[in-house]
């Protein structure tokens, strides 16, 4: 071994079933996240919460509507965007050591929590809910009333071998600003995919690759290149960036940014290289979101729902948690066989499903702009989702007791 290779963080009591487990994916042909992984690679949180990523700096996710120029708004949300993936993809594994493996969520299944920020920030409200699992997808609406700033989307991933896991983000993100005069202002964002590195050594990490791109309404498009560590030379986790006008093309662009998505990255000035702001993740500590007390969470709510299975993966007791899981999984195949006997669909909390003719006509102008148009079908996704926002009225907050009880999960 060379002395910069990194030496295996398996376990030698693991390494059997991580071998076998390696051997298990570079044959398996269907989706990754039905396999079984060895304990000391399975995390104790769900995907479902994975959504309040988006929006941990606050203050960053609300920037965009103190600013009353179109560029530098634009500028801003590509801002908030680049600012979110290191929580998004590198928090985990400077936390836990590795990227683990999720819980799979299961139908209907709810996190939903705030961030309560300063006079200025005001308060900011997530609600994400998986809607789709078969195919799986997980859909959530993040939204600051005081500063007319909302998010939502719904994703899904597509997992594949091949020298090391690939996975294909399916779905967007859909960023508003409510200007003063009233006026939507919309940004569509797309997301990158990713793969897995350091898969034999036990300590997985997850790196982007290819472009992510965001287009507004106000006529300025955003593009994100990923362009991880080589081989042989380049640090992880770099990429480049531009802001341009949707009119003029990418070869004119009147931003650039680079650096590393998950340390420090420059944002400067095209004509002149003049820096025009540095972000470093160090210098930027993230707001915490403020859950309800577990006992009183909604049966479905993700803390409350994988309480017993969380709490034996740290105690790394799997036979506790193969019976917790058993009891969820069976309890949603009781409900998912009513149901089509019953010729009726679960009902989603607060997301529905619009057809793409029916979907905001700004929306779809977008997506063809970024020729998005193939993923707006649904097929990979279980459909197009879109917050409700009349149904989170009366629910949120305070956010226990958001649903009825009794739905199969205190069996």
């Amino acid at each position: 071994m060379s002395p910069k290779e990194p030496q295996s963080a398996v376990p030698a009591h693991s390494k059997g079933s991580w071998t076998s487990f390696l051997k298990s994916i570079a044959s398996f042909n269907g989706d990754l996240s039905s396999l079984t992984a060895p304990p000391f690679i399975l995390s104790s949180t769900s995907l479902t919460e994975y959504s309040a990523y988006w929006a941990e700096h606050p203050e960053v996710f609300v920037a965009p509507a103190k600013e009353s120029d179109p560029e530098k708004r634009a500028l801003l949300v590509l801002k908030w965007f680049l600012t979110t993936l290191h929580q998004q993809y590198c928090s985990r594994s400077e936390k836990l050591g590795s990227e683990k493996k999720p819980l799979n969520p299961f139908l209907g299944e709810l996190f939903i929590g705030k961030w309560q920020g300063n006079a200025e920030t005001g308060e900011t409200q997530l609600v994400s809910e998986q809607v789709s699992h078969h195919p799986p997808a997980t859909a959530y609406a993040i939204s600051n009333e005081k500063n007319g700033v909302e998010l939502q989307g719904y994703n899904a991933q597509k997992a594949s071998f091949s020298s090391t896991i690939q996975v294909k983000q399916i779905g967007h993100a859909l960023y508003t600003l409510t200007l003063p005069g009233g006026e939507k202002e919309r940004y569509l964002i797309t997301l990158p995919n990713l793969h897995i590195e350091s898969l034999i050594y036990g300590t997985p990490f997850v790196e982007l690759e290819k472009t992510a791109k965001i287009a507004s309404s106000s006529g300025y498009v955003s593009k994100i290149d990923f362009s991880g560590k080589g081989w042989l030379s380049g640090k992880k986790n770099t990429f480049t960036a531009s802001l341009y006008k949707a009119s003029e093309g990418e070869k004119k662009p009147l931003y650039t940014v680079d650096g590393q998505w998950s340390n420090t990255f420059t944002i400067k000035k095209a004509g002149t290289k003049d820096v025009v702001d540095t972000w470093t993740v160090e210098d930027n500590k993230t707001t915490p979101l403020t859950l309800a007390p577990i006992d009183e969470q909604d049966l479905y709510e993700s803390r409350r729902a994988w309480k017993e299975v969380a709490e034996n993966i740290q105690k790394n007791d799997m036979d506790a948690v193969s019976a917790h899981k058993s009891r969820i999984e069976h309890a949603q195949r009781e409900m998912r066989r009513i149901e089509k006997a019953e010729e009726r669909e679960w009902e989603r909390r607060f997301f529905n499903r619009v057809e793409v003719k029916d979907d905001d006509a700004t929306v779809q102008e977008l997506a063809r702009l970024l020729e998005l148009t193939a993923d707006l079908d649904g097929d990979k996704t279980g459909g197009i989702w879109r917050f409700d926002a009349t149904r989170a009225k009366g629910a949120l907050p305070p956010y226990h007791k958001v649903g009825p009880e009794g739905l199969g999960l205190d069996a």
